[in-house]
């Protein structure tokens, strides 16, 4: 059930997205010639009022199509003012901007429903211990045997506290601990472990390759007044969106080191059913965060992305005239093998790191 209510949030994001482009495109009286999820031969198919409504092969993403970028729209005269081309830059700009809008306020709206239906955050309900959410493998946590839910609960002796200052002395010790071995004391499933851990050196800084969060769980109370789970949603917003950009920009400026951790839909798709299977908070901070994820991604100025077209749109609008047909396609195909190429590496990567296919390759 984790792994299917995953899929669905995922679904409905990219449903989400699609739909902020084709009713920015459909408002202003844009024709639309379909609206698409996934990519690919279609699955299921239905026409309505002109639309193609499609479920397709490939789900990566999806798209909303346009009878300007299809061959077999002679039927429409070139100068119909209803087509997209046709249209002034600030309504093209809106069409091509709505996706990452919508997302942006699925976003916040979840949050919003969070204060409405869970409470205020008050506080974390924290037990001792630290929890490994996520092992890499290959990397300092694995080879010490550490696995994904186990908590540990000592180092070299030291019982660990609760909450996020746990998990902040476990991590200042590894980093302080590049090259030393460490002796943990975990939990697993009822049965102490003694584990010896030994960070590996990376700059003088320690390094395990694992995923830490607190033992225990948020808790909640009501809301004071009817403006309070809205200025909760407002801040929450607000520093998720930071913190992701925060997060691409350092991929961006610190390539090499931060690569290794980008995750996939398949990686996405396992943090998301862990999460459901806690249920509560963690639902709603799991779709609130992949929406401003989605949504951030989309901005980001690459071929294909919302953020690639809106860079052309922005091109048109200083030369004058837009960019000739030949350069744009050029520039649409290649971002399409890059994000289709880079896809299928993260989806084999992620992959091949589920605990079920570690199983299989270790025998």
């Amino acid at each position: 059930m984790g792994v299917l209510t995953a899929l669905a949030i995922l679904a409905g994001l990219i449903v989400v997205h699609e739909a902020g482009h084709f009713f920015a495109a459909t408002w202003q009286g844009i024709r639309v010639s379909g609206f698409s999820i996934g990519f690919g031969p279609a699955l299921i198919e239905r026409r309505r009022r002109g639309v193609l409504f499609a479920l397709r092969a490939i789900p990566l993403g999806g798209f909303v199509a346009f009878p300007d970028d299809e061959e077999d729209s002679s039927s429409i005269a070139a100068d119909d003012p209803d087509l997209m081309r046709n249209r002034p830059l600030a309504q093209r700009a809106l069409v091509i901007a709505a996706g990452v809008i919508a997302n942006l306020l699925l976003a916040w709206s979840v949050l919003l429903a969070q204060g409405l239906v869970l409470g205020i955050p008050s506080g974390f309900s924290a037990t001792p211990g630290v929890v490994v959410a996520a092992v890499q493998p290959g990397q300092a946590a694995a080879g010490s045997g550490l696995q994904p839910g186990d908590r540990i609960v000592a180092v070299d002796g030291t019982p660990l506290a609760g909450g996020q200052e746990a998990v902040m002395a476990l991590v200042g010790r590894i980093k302080d601990a590049p090259g030393l071995t460490l002796s943990l004391q975990a939990d697993r499933n009822g049965t102490t472990l003694t584990l010896p851990l030994t960070p590996t050196d990376s700059g003088g800084i320690g390094r395990i390759g694992a995923q830490l969060q607190p033992n225990g769980s948020e808790t909640f109370r009501p809301a004071t007044s009817p403006l309070e789970p809205i200025l909760q949603a407002n801040h929450d917003f607000l520093t998720l969106t930071r913190r992701t950009v925060e997060g691409f920009g350092t991929l961006i400026t610190h390539f090499g080191e931060t690569a290794p951790q980008v995750s996939g839909p398949v990686k996405i798709v396992e943090m998301g059913a862990s999460l459901a299977s806690q249920g509560g908070s963690s639902l709603f901070l799991f779709t609130a965060l992949i929406s401003i994820n989605l949504a951030v991604l989309n901005a980001l100025p690459l071929p294909l992305l919302d953020g690639g077209q809106f860079a052309l749109l922005l091109l048109e609008g200083v030369r004058g005239r837009p960019l000739a047909d030949r350069y744009q396609m050029a520039f649409m195909q290649s971002g399409f093998v890059f994000l289709v190429g880079l896809s299928l590496v993260l989806i084999v990567k992620d992959t091949s790191q589920l605990p079920a296919i570690q199983q299989l390759l270790s025998r």
